[in-house]
């Protein structure tokens, strides 16, 4: 996921530009079905920024990683959640609470 998102936006950013910001709004403010599209991506994003912010427990290690989820989107999600797996030795009680929840759950 993470190589095809990255080539994906290698190559947008290639034949458009990284001007993003005003095109990704501008279909918001349009009330149109690539606007429904974005602002339902926004609210998975800020989702996602929020869980990776409580599964550090909110430390700011956490809120900064939290801050780079919600702008990141898969590119970062893919990347963290490979890395976190290998961290966590594959166990997805871990994975998904962080450690201390599941240690608190297994206790």
């Amino acid at each position: 996921m993470f190589v095809s998102v990255a080539a994906f936006t290698a190559v947008t950013t290639a034949n458009h530009g990284i001007d993003v910001l005003p095109i990704f709004f501008g279909d918001m403010m349009k009330m149109t079905w690539p606007g429904q599209f974005n602002f339902d991506f926004s609210c998975f994003l800020i989702m996602s920024g929020l869980w990776v912010s409580w599964r550090h427990n909110f430390s700011m290690g956490g809120v900064l990683l939290g801050v780079v989820a919600a702008f990141g989107g898969a590119l970062f999600l893919s990347m963290y959640l490979l890395v976190q797996s290998f961290l966590q030795d594959g166990d997805v009680a871990a994975l998904m609470l962080g450690s201390k929840r599941a240690q608190q759950l297994r206790a």
